[in-house]
């Protein structure tokens, strides 16, 4: 009984551990995602598609709504005030946003969940 205890205990503690980086931020792949890339193709991309986009922050818009600029056009993108984790951006910084597309009748937009800067 004791040994499956421990057994049991090593495994539940192994799988909490997965993927932890030492950041106490969650590892995982950082390179570019199939699908979505540009500014152009997330406009035509159905409602919740995941998207990966680089480029800049142009303008601040309102409360959590700035214009995101890549080399194919502009979109507004939302970004809560949780998801900068400390990071300072100008519009000469380059940076990558990970988020969901946002359609209603009118527009698109992105609603951010990470950013990261380049």
């Amino acid at each position: 009984m004791k040994k499956l205890f421990v057994i049991t205990s090593l495994l539940v503690a192994s799988t909490a551990m997965a993927g932890f980086n030492g950041n106490s931020v969650p590892a995982g792949y950082q390179g570019k995602s199939k699908g979505t890339t540009t500014v152009a193709q997330a406009k035509r991309a159905a409602e919740d598609t995941y998207v990966a986009l680089e480029g800049r922050i142009t303008t601040q818009l309102g409360h959590e709504r700035y214009t995101f600029q890549d080399k194919t056009g502009s979109i507004t993108v939302e970004i809560d005030n949780d998801k900068w984790h400390g990071l300072n951006i100008s519009p000469k910084d380059t940076v990558v946003i990970y988020g969901e597309v946002d359609k209603d009748l009118s527009r698109t937009k992105i609603d951010v969940k990470r950013i990261n800067k380049r």
